[in-house]
């Protein structure tokens, strides 16, 4: 059966005798195989024939074509699908529900395909970290990427040529992956909880322009969802947020102890496995800073727990003793809010610590065999995973606790929720999919905010970031950088988001080669290009603490706007302009390690 369709300027033909679908818009043509696939644990890959039924629906809002696969060799288990050209837009839904799968046995169903173009100038725009742009040609290959970790910020990708373009978005992500080779996006999707038990959607909006548009076209999409929450938004539920407006950071640490199990134990350094910097140091510290002239800053203390950083999570409590208890504790908190700045700690709430206080495995996620992740790289040693479920009740407990003690944090660092992959639990008393475990890491940073406690976390990814101000930093992927033919960095999920979230860069001005740019690239000027914050090291002399200022003033300036284009102005990449929708136009040009700023215009 073949099936032609048309609604706007998009025509769709969907050929089930040889397999293929091919759209067509404004003279830009894309095609790709038709046929789901499914790969099972152990490695054998089954795919259906011809559909033993297909037929077209025309509803209301759209034509739909619907296929029904009902034979898979050697699985029980029967596809539907559904491609649906939408009447007034022109958007193009591919839909595809599986019964009959038993759990444990698919690994990944694969619908819709790569799509695939014979323009000329192809290129990818992939959401990895900040960002990329991806020739045609280059030698790149992403082994199923996962949506929700470094690996895709956000659920979505897109690819252009001199014709036209299409924006992709898995509108079921939280199970989501994909692979990248030779030009080549094919979405993928995992089970959940064992099964492919829920239906699986994915969106391609077509559209003129470059990854600049194809980001517009994303921010538009999320919006439409009622998920692009700013940062007046988020002000107006917590107004410390204000405070933000061009603070660096400063981000230091209390207590160290590292268990003879953790990886970073150094059996002949005892020195190296415990120190420690009372609470008062710290202070005086803070308290230097201000007379040099640090106007405005956040500050975020590590190893403020009674045994130190990465430790007995997530019962850290009472503070360090050594440090100087709870008393020295509430002196730091004391110097740093009369020096006018933000007092933030960092917190843990997914390392699951044997030894901590009431371990107990009930409260670890559990895996579908019954048993149990753990691992031992942090300081605290053996650790497994709590369960993202569980978690809240911690929250609540600790800083109801923090409040009891006269510590009141102005900010609260929730590690890896933005960043750490999201997880699943089979423990029948509290399972979770990985799309109830982002409602759980987000009720804990929504408490914060009830508590006006301004909430940050390690990175940016899209589905927490409703609930998330600030991040520790949100770079680009190193090793895919390493080479300019195999990708370039671009500032993808600020296009997005600049005005929802704050994100700092690490590194001075002069340094090069941070935050997985390459090596001729600099992070300082990276951040002014992006009006974001920068670091500032707590013993900063004045000349560092002026380039700080410089750039946070901008970041201050620019904190609530829309970054609405990036551009390139030389091939090497090294000139770059960024323009606000305001009008202000920010242009670096890293070889010369220059910055200039337009204002916007009257």
């Amino acid at each position: 059966m073949v099936f032609e369709l048309k609604a706007q300027s998009v025509e769709v033909k969907i050929d089930y005798e040889n397999g293929l679908v091919t759209c067509v818009r404004k003279g830009s043509a894309w095609q790709m195989l038709l046929r789901p696939w499914a790969s099972l644990n152990g490695g054998a890959r089954v795919e259906p024939g011809k559909p033993d039924k297909s037929f077209l629906i025309e509803a209301a809002t759209s034509f739909d074509v619907h296929a029904e696969y009902t034979h898979l060799e050697g699985t029980e288990m029967r596809l539907y699908t559904r491609i649906a050209l939408e009447k007034i837009s022109g958007d193009l839904r591919f839909e595809i529900r599986a019964e009959g799968d038993k759990a444990g046995e698919i690994e990944y169903l694969c619908f819709p395909g790569a799509w695939e173009s014979t323009e000329n100038g192809l290129y990818t725009v992939l959401p990895r970290s900040q960002g990329e742009l991806i020739a045609n040609d280059s030698p790149l290959t992403v082994d199923k990427g996962k949506i929700f970790e470094r690996t895709a910020f956000m659920p979505m990708f897109g690819q252009y040529t001199n014709k036209g373009a299409y924006l992709a978005v898995y509108e079921t992500p939280w199970d989501a992956s994909y692979d990248y080779a030779s030009g080549r996006v094919t979405p993928l999707w995992r089970t959940s909880l064992g099964t492919l038990r829920y239906q699986r959607r994915m969106l391609y909006r077509f559209l003129d322009g470059d990854y600049n548009d194809i980001a517009k076209a994303y921010r538009t999409y999320v919006k439409e969802k009622g998920q692009l929450i700013t940062l007046r938004a988020k002000a107006a539920l917590n107004p410390k947020v204000e405070l933000l407006s061009g603070c660096p950071v400063i981000h230091t640490g209390i207590t160290v102890h590292i268990s003879p199990d953790s990886r970073y134990y150094v059996p002949d350094d005892p020195e190296h496995n415990d120190h420690f910097v009372s609470f008062d140091e710290r202070a005086a510290q803070i308290r230097q800073l201000k007379r040099k002239g640090l106007k405005k800053a956040y500050t975020h203390f590590d190893g403020w727990g009674v045994r130190g950083y990465d430790n007995l999570h997530p019962l850290p409590l009472p503070p360090s003793p050594v440090a100087g208890g709870a008393e020295g504790m509430k002196r730091l908190m004391d110097a740093v809010k009369e020096c006018g700045y933000l007092f933030g700690i960092h917190d843990q709430y997914r390392d699951y610590y044997y030894d901590s206080p009431f371990f107990t495995w009930d409260e670890a996620r559990q895996n579908l065999d019954g048993s149990h992740s753990h691992n031992h790289t942090w300081h605290g040693g053996h650790y497994a995973y709590l369960c993202a479920a569980k978690a809240v009740e911690y929250v609540r407990s600790n800083y109801t606790n923090l409040k009891s003690l006269g510590i009141y944090p102005d900010s609260a660092y929730l590690d890896v929720f933005s960043l750490a992959e999201l997880d699943e639990c089979f423990n029948p008393r509290h399972k979770m999919s990985r799309e109830q475990s982002v409602a759980c890491r987000r009720e804990c940073l929504d408490l914060l905010t009830a508590q006006g406690i301004i909430p940050t976390s390690e990175e940016t990814l899209d589905c927490i970031l409703p609930s998330q101000v600030m991040c520790h930093h949100a770079p680009f992927n190193a090793d895919d950088l390493s080479d300019p033919a195999r990708a370039v960095g671009i500032p993808l999920f600020n296009l997005v988001y600049h005005d929802c979230v704050i994100i700092p860069w690490i590194g001075l001005k002069g340094e090069k080669g941070q935050s997985g740019l390459p090596d001729g690239m600099s992070t300082y000027l990276y951040a002014m290009l992006n009006a974001d914050p920068v670091y500032c090291p707590i013993d900063a002399d004045e000349g560092t603490i002026r380039d700080v200022e410089q750039a946070c003033a901008l970041s201050g300036k620019l904190m609530y706007t829309e970054m609405l284009r990036h551009e390139f102005l030389s091939p090497d990449g090294l000139k770059q302009r960024v323009t606000y929708a305001d009008g202000t136009a920010v242009e670096v040009d890293m070889e010369r390690g220059s910055c200039s700023v337009e204002p916007p215009r009257a």
